[in-house]
């Protein structure tokens, strides 16, 4: 690693939610979960969507009916940001990602809407920005559904590999 992720992150001026402080929003919102699970050196993160941290939802809506894929992929890049503070919550610093394994991602779209993997790329984009392709871009599967929790019209989890 030439520079530190954490560094990356101040030269890219991304603002990465600290949930340290205001807590994950997803348990209190939508229902009994933790946000993460680590096995030996694997990482599972809880669903993270677009939500301000107090749960506001950011992006409700449906790609193909009232959001446009430009929107689907702010949302998806606003849900990396989410992901990466849930990343940082688990392991106490970004410097302890060996490698973005995969991320499941969730589209809420009409059943005609088949661009899913323009949106998709908001979140696994950012993921490269910040820790460049051969550690931030794993494998990727995305599914266009009806409808999220609160209306969000984006869901990702990552599953992390961790440096030991």
């Amino acid at each position: 690693m030439a520079t530190s992720y954490e560094d990356r992150v101040r030269e890219l001026g991304l603002e990465i939610p600290d949930f340290s402080v205001d807590g994950y929003y997803g348990a209190d919102t939508y229902g009994s979960m933790k946000p993460h699970h680590i096995v030996g050196n694997v990482l599972y993160l809880s669903g993270h969507t677009p939500d301000k941290s107090d749960g506001t939802v950011r992006y409700p809506g449906r790609l193909g009916a009232n959001l446009t894929v430009e929107e689907g992929y702010e949302a998806a890049r606003l849900t990396a940001l989410n992901c990466l503070g849930g990343i940082r919550l688990a392991l106490g610093s970004l410097d302890r990602v060996k490698g973005i394994i995969r991320s499941l991602c969730f589209v809420t779209s009409t059943m005609d809407f088949t661009e899913v993997h323009k949106v998709s790329s908001g979140a696994t984009d950012l993921f490269v920005e910040v820790f460049g392709p051969e550690v931030g871009l794993g494998g990727r599967a995305t599914i266009g559904v009806m409808s999220l929790a609160g209306g969000s019209c984006f869901e990702n989890w990552v599953t992390v590999e961790i440096l030991e």
